[in-house]
């Protein structure tokens, strides 16, 4: 069984960033309670404001899709709709 980790950024439109920083806090918290979530941090950029650092790891690849599906019906995904992500994903250990 090998963890999902997911790692890269986040661009936010300016118009979107005060409600994705409002639903942030929320998505963190949720995203944390999930079985087999073993980090999740997404961590706004000093010098950008509208970059966002993230990185995610989940026990196994159920998990990590248990978290997807959780998302697409979520407070999240609505207001992060018009987001640029640019991950990363790999399978370790």
């Amino acid at each position: 069984m090998s963890k999902v980790i997911l790692e890269g950024f986040i661009i936010v439109p300016e118009p979107d960033l005060i409600a994705v920083q409002a639903e942030l806090i929320n998505h963190k918290r949720l995203t944390m309670a999930e079985p087999g979530c073993l980090v999740f941090e997404v961590v706004q950029c000093t010098i950008n404001p509208y970059r966002f650092n993230v990185y995610e790891e989940f026990i196994d690849r159920d998990a990590f899709e248990r978290h997807q599906a959780r998302v697409k019906s979520s407070a999240w995904d609505k207001v992060s709709a018009n987001i640029e992500r640019h991950y990363s994903q790999q399978s370790a250990g």
